[in-house]
């Protein structure tokens, strides 16, 4: 039996062989079911901390949703795993367009998905999230997730980074926000959400950068209790 700790109470469920979950608001009307598709859910994901976040959705009639696939860093094999989700939450009757939520490494499994789905996308949204493996967790450490050697990795990286595959989305117009701190060591600014809001705005992509200053990798509730990331959620997600 699936079991998981959510935030707020949610339905558990398995597909593919996967525990996701669906936080579904009181009252959701709307003909589409408007959803926030969050990425990663391991296990302890998503945490309490978002559960100030979380409730905003729910009381703007927005489910919350997610799958956990593992340590997938964005590889073939997890991105199969969230279309048959995606498939699943479509057939339950929310929206053909989601928004995406990824946070940390959330990121290259959300980005890699939604740039071979961009018109499945209403607006992506980013909490300090990896937009670049060469960056976090580097070739060496997701060559396993991708089945490949290093070596492989290193030569087919461009058809595999996110950083590289952004062109989809910005054709589609998929509007982007991230919220990520200047002295983030983890997953730093500069190689992740800086280097994708410059490739993304020289694609014709429209996208949002939130620095602040003073922060890292870390639990400070400014990232999670982000007035300017709910409202841009809600703003554009597809109701």
């Amino acid at each position: 039996m699936n079991t998981k700790e959510l935030p707020i109470t949610g339905e558990i469920f398995n597909v593919d062989g996967c525990t996701a979950f669906l936080i579904l608001p009181a009252q959701n009307a709307s003909k589409n079911k408007p959803w926030v598709w969050y990425a990663p859910t391991l296990p302890g994901l998503p945490g309490m901390e978002e559960k100030w976040m979380f409730q905003q959705f729910i009381d703007a009639g927005i489910a919350i949703a997610g799958i956990d696939v593992g340590e997938s860093f964005g590889s073939p094999k997890g991105c199969t795993h969230f279309t048959s989700f995606y498939d699943e939450l479509v057939r339950r009757g929310m929206s053909k367009k989601p928004c995406l939520l990824a946070r940390s490494r959330g990121g290259l499994m959300l980005y890699n998905w939604a740039v071979e789905h961009p018109n499945s996308v209403s607006c992506i949204a980013g909490i300090y999230p990896v937009c670049n493996i060469n960056s976090y967790p580097g070739i060496k450490n997701a060559c396993g997730a991708y089945e490949m050697t290093e070596e492989e990795l290193h030569e087919k990286i461009n058809q595999h980074n996110p950083i590289d595959r952004i062109e989809s989305l910005a054709r589609t117009g998929v509007p982007i926000y991230h919220i990520h701190g200047d002295c983030d060591t983890v997953v730093p600014i500069e190689d992740n959400s800086g280097e994708l809001a410059k490739r993304y705005q020289q694609a014709g992509g429209e996208m949002t950068l939130n620095i602040i200053t003073g922060q890292g990798h870390n639990m400070w509730s400014g990232w999670f209790e982000c007035q300017e990331l709910v409202d841009f959620i809600i703003r554009r997600v597809v109701r």
